[in-house]
């Protein structure tokens, strides 16, 4: 069954402006060194997706535990802390539309933290916000064919943007609450895991940094959405926070000087071997005029780098 959810006008574009913001740092326009910035990502991610759920520990604490450094704070949030990080160590590793690699990621992240980690419940829960239940999960009998459809949707809805995609299964996770603890955490690395799917830039993009610091309007979305009975709110917000999250990259992580070299290579990895025109090229560096762009595809077309096809307005190029 497909989640019930819209597509407005106003998540339409957000969409297509994350996506404008991310072509424009995809593959070589980011700066060395990349692992610098994917140590400091991580950092930050796993400090904000914690501190969400109560822990204490500050963004040097988790630096100087990463940095296999002893530091002074309560037991559980280090451990927390460690385990997280070895989450997040293997990103690439997971298969986002796998039950059993999830359940994988939950062992991990809640080893030492509770005796069912990597099991789905067994007892029926609730949501609470201080003493108000705010969601009744659904009962515990029903979790696992609940999770099983989820999962379907990811497999079959494959046309569906992943941005779109992603913020819908986060919401109906959370809404399933498929584990005793944990789940808030999980819903959010598994929404960047689909997410790193589609990009691998979003290993760089600290989503969970703007999740941490609109934490009462997260909430809140969550709540409206299953009031609603739909996820159309939740969506919203999440591409708001990933948008915001988006542009603070853009803003603090300046791309190198592109050569044209720099640019065929990266246009390369993004065409593959298909056919594409200069309007397409222009669309994927559209920092540069249209003779440069010629230039560009000049430059490899006389060093055999691509061919020309047709004349004119007509022609097309592809890489060899």
């Amino acid at each position: 069954m497909k989640p019930p959810f819209q597509i407005t006008k106003e998540i339409h574009n957000l969409c297509l402006e994350i996506s404008r913001l991310i072509v424009q740092y995809e593959g070589l326009s980011l700066p060395a060194p990349q692992l610098e910035l994917r140590k400091h990502a991580k950092i930050l991610t796993i400090q904000s997706s914690l501190a969400i759920e109560g822990n204490t520990l500050t963004i040097n604490q988790v630096t100087d535990i990463i940095n296999n450094k002893k530091i002074v704070g309560p037991k559980k949030d280090i451990l927390e802390v460690k385990n997280a990080i070895k989450v997040y160590d293997i990103l690439n590793k997971y298969d986002s539309q796998d039950l059993d690699s999830l359940l994988g990621a939950h062992k991990i992240l809640m080893s030492g933290l509770i005796k069912d980690a990597g099991k789905l419940r067994k007892n029926n829960v609730g949501v609470r916000a201080g003493d108000t239940i705010v969601h009744m999960a659904p009962p515990y009998k029903v979790v696992p064919e609940l999770m099983k459809k989820l999962f379907q949707f990811l497999k079959v809805e494959k046309d569906l943007d992943p941005l779109i995609r992603s913020s819908i299964f986060h919401y109906e996770f959370e809404f399933i609450h498929p584990f005793m603890d944990g789940n808030g955490r999980i819903g959010r690395l598994w929404q960047s895991v689909i997410l790193y799917d589609h990009s691998k830039i979003f290993e760089y993009i600290p989503i969970e940094t703007i999740i941490k610091r609109r934490q009462m309007e997260y909430y809140e979305a969550l709540q409206a959405s299953t009031k609603e009975g739909a996820s159309t709110l939740f969506i919203k917000f999440m591409l708001e926070a990933i948008k915001e999250a988006t542009v603070q990259f853009t803003k603090d992580i300046k791309p190198v000087h592109q050569t044209a070299e720099m640019r065929l290579k990266m246009a390369h990895a993004h065409f593959g071997n298909r056919l594409f025109n200069r309007k397409e090229y222009l669309a994927l560096h559209h920092n540069i005029s249209p003779t440069s762009a010629t230039r560009d595809l000049s430059f490899a077309a006389e060093r055999n780098i691509l061919k020309r096809v047709g004349k004119l307005s007509t022609t097309k190029y592809h890489f060899l």
